[in-house]
């Protein structure tokens, strides 16, 4: 009786298999449809500066509806930002058109293979709608792009942001090169837009950090500033316990040095966090690296957006930065790109290897194994003085001194590739 029905069973299969092999080879592909994010350059990020000084909702009157035109550069450069996120090499682009956009991917896959992905989208009012879907050379049903878009719109209202953006944002239209956003701004939309940025697990675990530092400058004497090497080995010896404990090492890290960021900037925790206004305040005390107020707040800023965004994003801003100070701020400095670069290598290997970098900042640390010296850089230059020495950035003079600052934190154990 088994002999009967094994034939057919055994074809049954076969053909199954043949069927995933042929659907493996229309779906897997040797080429990258996409290109990777290229390295995010200091116009970029002075464009998207720009962008969001002059569309500040802040100036606006709460409850009235407003426009936002979203340019196709912006958005590129949001794209840029998320693919640089991803684990695998990852390129992403969206081509806008009247009340249709097409959405291409492209992932890399252990060995030689792509998962590329095209997906037609249509203007709906909110998320748009996908029309057609393409998983390599394999069409697949639209609904299957739908679902996939309901379970987003789900797990986006089981969010915080979700819900917030939902509340916002009333229509969603696709124009040829911009994308255009009608919402409404509310009084509170400011505050509870910082408080979404930092989920509540995310919250209670800087308010231990905010409390270690409280306790910590409390019973520092005197009034005159604080080196950041001082402050370091106690958080980071805090964040060695909890990782220890079975918390994550990434996370403490990274609430470490955000608050650090924030507190040498002045500004403090309530700045970011509404919550934190609640909470008891550290002493305001100037914090020092080689004893200049600018190089901690550098090194610090860089090291958050590194653990963040990657690397490339955190020495645009960088560059961004003493570029724009050229045009009558202190002027380009060097030294400032190099503590940059410095806070950029440290907040990598926070990710990196966080138990290693924590066990090494615990046990102290001086200034120099933080950041070399810098003293011979040239800085305060202004924009002609610059354009004089080194004519732009990338140039090969300005090069030269690039490759000599990574050559300095090469030789610097803690930042050492």
């Amino acid at each position: 009786m088994l002999a009967v029905f094994r034939r057919p069973l055994l074809l049954i299969l076969a053909a199954l298999l043949a069927a995933l092999a042929l659907a493996l080879g229309l779906v897997l592909q040797t080429e990258a449809l996409v290109a990777g994010p290229a390295a995010v350059s200091a116009l970029d990020i002075a464009r998207a500066r720009d962008f969001l000084r002059r569309n500040d909702p802040r100036q606006l009157a709460p409850g009235a509806l407003h426009r936002l035109r979203i340019p196709q550069q912006q958005l590129d450069l949001v794209l840029a930002y998320a693919a640089s996120r991803s684990e695998r090499e990852l390129g992403l682009q969206l081509q806008l058109d009247e009340g249709r956009a097409r959405l291409r991917a492209s992932l890399r896959l252990p060995g030689p293979w792509w998962l590329n992905l095209q997906a037609g989208l249509r203007q709906n009012g909110g998320l748009p709608q996908v029309e057609s879907l393409r998983l390599g050379r394999l069409p697949l049903p639209a609904w299957l792009g739908g679902l996939a878009r309901e379970r987003l719109l789900q797990r986006l209202a089981g969010q915080e942001e979700g819900r917030l953006a939902a509340q916002l944002i009333k229509h969603v239209a696709l124009r040829p090169g911009h994308l255009e956003l009608l919402y409404e701004w509310r009084a509170d939309s400011y505050e509870r837009m910082l408080g979404s940025l930092l989920p509540p697990a995310e919250q209670a675990r800087l308010r231990i950090y905010s409390d270690r530092l409280v306790e910590l400058l409390r019973a520092r004497p005197g009034a005159g500033p604080v080196a950041l090497v001082e402050l370091l080995p106690p958080l980071f010896a805090l964040a060695q316990q909890r990782s220890a404990a079975g918390q994550d090492g990434v996370a403490e890290n990274r609430a470490a040095l955000l608050l650090l960021a924030v507190y040498a900037s002045g500004r403090g925790l309530p700045s970011l966090l509404p919550a934190a206004r609640a909470w008891p305040q550290p002493r305001p005390l100037e914090v020092t690296l080689q004893g200049r107020v600018d190089f901690p707040q550098h090194f610090l800023v860089s090291a958050v957006l590194a653990m963040e965004g990657g690397g490339p994003l955190s020495n645009a801003i960088g560059v961004y930065k003493e570029v724009a100070d050229t045009q009558g701020g202190s002027g380009f400095s060097f030294n400032d790109i190099a503590a940059d670069r410095a806070g950029t290598r440290l907040g990598l290997r926070a990710v990196a290897e966080p138990q290693r970098l924590q066990q090494r900042l615990a046990a102290g640390i001086a200034e120099p194994e933080l950041l070399p010296d810098l003293s011979d850089l040239p800085e305060f230059l202004s924009a002609a003085e610059f354009a004089r020495r080194y004519g732009r950035t990338g140039s090969p003079a300005y090069q030269a001194v690039m490759d000599g600052i990574e050559a300095r934190l090469d030789r610097t154990p803690l930042l050492a590739p």
